[in-house]
């Protein structure tokens, strides 16, 4: 599988699912696991995007260990792709309007739990590899990408 596929194949599951899990790691090494709603942006398809308020916990994390991993799934569990990746924190204003018209439909949970549009954050997370998986006919595909992310 080459890069472009797999990255159709997280865009496809996404676009299904509308979340997917991330996982970060703290300072004593401790992994935290949450459901998230990311995207993939057009014109950077190497990375996912998502949401998050500055005072959050995981923002802290990512600070402390900006190596995360993301799980998607379909559905009904017959693809998961695991991705690694590191992430940078974005605050500008032109991604955020992006990502807002891409999730903002998606996002009602986290508008009630948080703070105004205007006080947020993005995570970019740039992809460093990918596992796709069919459990069903065990069947598993690793992508690199390159490291001049």
């Amino acid at each position: 599988m080459e890069q472009q596929e797999i990255i159709n194949k997280i865009e496809s599951i996404l676009e299904d699912a509308k979340t997917a899990v991330l996982a970060t790691c703290d300072r004593q090494g401790k992994v935290h696991l949450r459901w998230m709603t990311p995207a993939i942006l057009k014109y950077q398809p190497d990375a996912i995007y998502c949401f998050t308020v500055p005072s959050s916990e995981k923002l802290k994390q990512i600070s402390a260990n900006n190596n995360v991993e993301w799980m998607i799934q379909t559905r009904d569990l017959r693809e998961i792709v695991n991705i690694q990746g590191t992430v940078n924190i974005i605050d500008t204003p032109a991604t955020k309007s992006e990502l807002l018209e891409t999730l903002g439909p998606r996002l009602a949970a986290f508008w009630k739990a948080n703070a105004s549009p205007e006080e947020f954050v993005i995570l970019e997370t740039k992809i460093h590899s990918a596992v796709y998986l069919k459990p069903m006919k065990a069947q598993r595909q690793i992508v690199t990408f390159p490291e001049t992310q």
